[in-house]
């Protein structure tokens, strides 16, 4: 009786450490998704990458940055990018400029105006982050994440440009 309670034990503890592995595997990027929980230091001291107006419910104005990876891989204009290359978009409210218009006589300015939308974040690692084309991705307002309902439909979007490796800017040099 001793030996079949063992044995039970014993297959109880191997199915457990079966789940246990196999949850540690998507934490990995090996099944859902992993994403990006943490703010890139230093990336407001990044380069430009271009910028772009998005019109619609999104309406802002946005800076796309890049690291030294990201930038040097979209001078070159070789894909995929590399690992550890990182790419953050900051937006913006997209104003009026009453004091510009005033100087230029008429309504034709606009500016920059309150941050719009957090900051988002796309890191290259082909291997943590393979069942999302290779990118993670991060959106943080506020300096925190966002909820995983919002971070789950980041991947979607990006299928669309596929044949650029998942990335919608393009270098302005």
């Amino acid at each position: 009786m001793k030996r079949i309670a063992f044995s039970l034990v014993g297959i109880a503890l191997l199915a457990g450490a079966i789940v246990v592995a196999s949850e540690a595997g998507r934490a990995e990027g090996q099944g859902s998704p992993v994403f990006v929980t943490e703010i890139p230091e230093g990336y407001r001291d990044w380069r430009l990458i271009s910028v772009a107006r998005e019109e619609a419910h999104l309406d802002d104005i946005r800076a796309i940055l890049g690291n030294d990876v990201a930038i040097e891989t979209y001078r070159e204009g070789k894909l995929p990018f590399p690992d550890n290359t990182i790419i953050a978009r900051l937006a913006w409210s997209y104003d009026a400029s009453e004091e510009n218009n005033k100087a230029f006589g008429r309504a034709q300015s606009f500016v920059a105006g309150h941050p719009k939308n957090g900051v988002q974040f796309m890191v290259r690692d082909s291997k943590k982050y393979a069942s999302t084309g290779g990118w993670g991705y991060g959106h943080f307002d506020d300096g925190k994440t966002a909820d995983v309902t919002v971070l789950n439909t980041c991947f979607a979007c990006h299928l669309a440009v596929k044949e650029r490796d998942f990335v919608f800017t393009r270098y302005s040099p």
